[in-house]
């Protein structure tokens, strides 16, 4: 449970984006920096496929600026000003005599006015944009307006239009497809190859087939598969992913722990640990890998972190239900706070 993630371990190089039209699009920039509106579904590969443009395009990592929209524009001030992302930005008396909204303009034009590190300009990816409310979006276009010479502006998003106009008109649209399942599979026997993983080609199109185009979920799922088999087979797959009524109730479970609803988030997990009989380590697994598919980021680190914890508690008898019923009731109430 506490292995690295191979969305990490094994992200992609623009060489290895799946989509040729990316691939294409993306090089490009990398040679001569044009902000960029990437749109796609979930899963796509969107947040990858920049990443892989920046390593491409800069010598030092600190030259991407990383803001998930949804996390950033949600967070409190003194969340902030805490952030090390930010809080070197944010002096004690700038929290006290700034507003909400004016602290995050003076984030977003503080963030994109340093200097890069190396090279010319550097890269401000903003995850997620069609979480950025109407007001935040004028702000961000005169940010762009004014530093345009020295960074590139990438906005990734599910909804483009949420977008306003003069943050469209600023950026070079770029579509993101799926990928096709055959994508998918060379994908997953790549990393499985890297990883020293056997395989054969029934288990990764099983695997390829259940994320049905989300490349985050087939990368983790084959992760799921390998970290419980140590191979990826039909067999292995089937065993590992293919229980999906519990699945869909375990999801059940998280989202109604996530509104706040512990009557039936817990009712939800009494039925598998009582009337189903799973036990607690079950339950835990399975918890683990929905979270693959609805989390990213911090949030799926952070969920990986408590897993173990809860994992070494149920080691030494701690009560199964106690332990999962303080999982949903951490999540439920990390979320009340966004």
């Amino acid at each position: 449970m506490d292995a690295p993630l191979w969305t990490e371990t094994n992200a992609p190089t623009l060489a290895e984006l799946p989509q040729e039209g990316i691939r294409e699009y993306l090089t490009r920039a990398s040679e001569e920096p044009i902000n960029l509106a990437l749109y796609g579904p979930k899963g796509a590969g969107k947040t990858a496929a920049v990443r892989a443009l920046a390593r491409e395009a800069h010598d030092s990592e600190n030259d991407l600026v990383e803001i998930n929209v949804a996390d950033f524009f949600s967070m409190t001030k003194k969340e902030l000003s805490e952030d090390p992302r930010f809080s070197p930005f944010i002096t004690p008396k700038r929290r006290r005599g700034t507003s909400k909204a004016g602290l995050i303009n003076h984030v977003l034009k503080e963030s994109a006015s340093y200097p890069p590190v190396s090279g010319d300009y550097k890269t401000i990816l903003l995850d997620n944009a069609e979480a950025i409310r109407e007001d935040f979006q004028q702000a961000l276009r005169r940010v762009m307006e004014q530093h345009h010479e020295a960074a590139q502006f990438v906005i990734t998003t599910r909804q483009p239009s949420a977008l306003i106009a003069p943050i469209v008109s600023r950026c070079f649209p770029v579509p993101v497809r799926a990928p096709t399942t055959d994508e998918t599979v060379g994908i997953l026997e790549r990393i499985a190859e890297r990883e020293g993983i056997e395989y054969d080609a029934e288990g990764i199109e099983y695997v390829a087939s259940y994320a049905d185009g989300d490349l985050r979920k087939a990368v983790l799922g084959a992760q799921t598969v390998a970290e419980a088999d140590e191979e990826i087979t039909m067999e292995a797959a089937y065993e590992a992913l293919g229980e999906v009524g519990i699945d869909d109730r375990v999801e059940d479970m998280l989202v109604n722990a996530e509104k706040g609803e512990f009557i039936d988030a817990r009712k939800l997990l009494d039925e598998l640990l009582i009337d189903e009989g799973y036990d607690g380590g079950e339950v835990l697994a399975d918890v683990l890998s929905v979270s693959r598919s609805r989390y990213g980021g911090d949030e799926l680190v952070d969920i990986h972190r408590r897993a173990g914890e809860i994992d070494m508690d149920l080691t030494e008898g701690t009560s199964d239900r106690i332990q999962l019923g303080q999982l949903l009731a951490e999540l439920g109430a990390e979320r009340s706070t966004v």
